[in-house]
């Protein structure tokens, strides 16, 4: 148990500080190929993307809930949204980071295929194979196509709700509790949008994920 948490926790390291060839040569003499670990990480970036518009939409409501502020300790909603806001900032950037590393193992993944087509003496085989690496690339395209589109949606709100933090910040009285109502609309709009992004990320990442398995 302790050599296997010790090797876990280098491989850890490895990842996080880019050491790719060696993360992936270690797993893989473990028994994990880069096709295991490209399903394992779009299943990760997934579930930060579920989490993230979750945390987005809890905002969302924060947000509603004060414009209806009706008395009470202004530096309690102050905290209350900012908190809410640095939470929608941890989601963004979890989500970030994971699309991230599955663009890593995904390049991997295909530098090696197409490299190990070349070593087929079968010309039968050498075009199945190519074939399946084409339509593989074609849906994994598709699928980080709409994981980043997601990403970009998430950065309009994350401004939005920055700025009406600061401006509470600053402007801790019920004046300023009432600007953030000329503000909802829009902030309500780029959330359903994003939203709307984040279910279709979250359906291209199912649908690639049954093609690894």
């Amino acid at each position: 148990m302790k050599r296997l948490v010790l090797v876990l926790s280098a491989l850890t390291l490895f990842a996080a500080y880019g050491c790719s060839k060696t993360y992936y040569s270690a797993m893989e003499s473990m028994g994990y190929d880069k096709r295991e670990i490209l399903s394992d990480r779009v299943e990760n970036a997934r579930e930060s993307q579920k989490d993230a518009k979750e945390q987005f939409a809890s905002a969302l409501e924060q947000f509603r809930s004060v414009v209806a502020f009706d008395g009470g300790q202004l530096q309690e909603v102050y905290d209350r949204l900012n908190g809410e806001y640095e939470d929608c900032k941890d989601e963004a950037e979890r989500v970030k980071s994971r699309i991230d590393s599955v663009e890593d193992v995904a390049e991997a993944l295909f530098d090696e295929w197409n490299k190990e087509i070349q070593l087929y003496s079968s010309a039968k085989l050498r075009r199945s194979s190519q074939q399946k690496l084409t339509a593989t690339k074609k849906r994994y395209n598709g699928l980080i196509k709409a994981m980043r589109n997601a990403e970009k949606k998430m950065y309009p709100v994350l401004e939005a709700f920055e700025d009406q933090v600061l401006y509470l910040k600053h402007n801790l009285n019920a004046k300023a509790v009432a600007s953030l109502e000329g503000e909802l609309t829009s902030i309500r709009t780029d959330v359903d949008a994003l939203i709307k992004e984040m279910d279709k990320s979250i359906a291209e990442a199912d649908a690639f994920i049954k093609t690894l398995e």
